[in-house]
């Protein structure tokens, strides 16, 4: 992973567990800690969890949108929330090394964007989305995008709290990317083709061959061509995004539904007045 040789890992949302008198500034002897990856992934998987309970509690579908730098991911919302807006509550988290400019392009479409700024970090984390979290109304929302940095190292190796992988491969950057990064497409939940509108004047890219790469990976996540700039293909995808929104909600009431059985049954075994059959 690039992590464990740039020291991206370290972001704005954890850098306080290093730091100072941080949980993890020092080792369990006392000295200062040499190689913290493994307790900060630790740590962003514990944070990671609770955005994701965060979530549920409130019925809010995320989505972990991730790809190279210029594949079309910003694009893709602008074209998704102007299909959407007026049948779904849509916002966005959009992460970025420097700059707003991806969540003003949002929020010209009138959905809410929370811009993380990750300065050196090429990836979001746990902490960086729980901050971000804090500043939408999750009462009001019924799916959250988050858009993470342009990467196809790093990012798949972070759980966000997020519940669907949306992988971006745009038809100008080579049909040999699944095999090339096999952890990023290993991890995709569909895996969406984008500017397929240039596939006439680039001949050299085989979509087939790109779906067998995603195969030999194992994963038979679907692969959807389209191209959100000529509004082709956008169909499946929204048909996909309206499925898996529908299936989480029902999710999270059969879990509610779970939870509220086991209370009950504890407070009847409490008081004495649960019986065995």
């Amino acid at each position: 992973m690039m992590c464990d040789t740039c020291g991206c890992h370290i972001t704005m949302g954890n850098e306080h567990l290093i730091r100072g008198e941080g949980a993890l500034a020092k080792t369990v002897d006392g000295k200062a800690a040499v190689n913290v990856l493994t307790n900060l992934l630790a740590e962003n998987d514990h944070q990671a969890a609770h955005n994701r309970e965060h979530l549920d509690q409130h019925g809010v579908l995320a989505l972990n949108l991730m790809s190279s730098p210029g594949a079309g991911k910003t694009l893709l919302l602008e074209a998704t929330i102007h299909a959407l807006k007026n049948e779904l509550a849509l916002a966005v988290i959009e992460g970025d090394l420097e700059t707003e400019n991806d969540a003003q392009r949002i929020r010209r479409t009138g959905v809410p964007a929370i811009q993380i700024v990750t300065g050196t970090a090429c990836h979001l984390d746990a902490h960086l989305i729980h901050q971000a979290l804090h500043q939408l109304d999750l009462s009001g929302l019924d799916i959250i995008f988050i858009e993470n940095v342009g990467n196809l190292v790093c990012p798949a190796s972070f759980d966000l709290g997020h519940h669907r992988n949306v992988t971006l491969l745009s038809v100008t950057e080579g049909d040999d990317k699944p095999a090339k990064y096999p952890v990023m497409f290993r991890a995709a939940d569909i895996v969406l083709l984008t500017k397929t509108d240039l596939l006439p004047v680039l001949d050299d890219f085989d979509s087939q061959q790109a779906e067998t790469y995603l195969r030999q990976l194992a994963n038979p996540a679907p692969m959807i061509s389209l191209s959100a700039q000529k509004g082709i293909g956008m169909i499946p995808w929204l048909d996909w995004l309206r499925q898996e929104f529908t299936a989480h909600r029902e999710r999270v009431q059969r879990s509610h539904a779970i939870k509220l059985s086991d209370l009950n049954a504890f407070s009847q075994r409490e008081n004495g007045s649960f019986s065995y059959s």
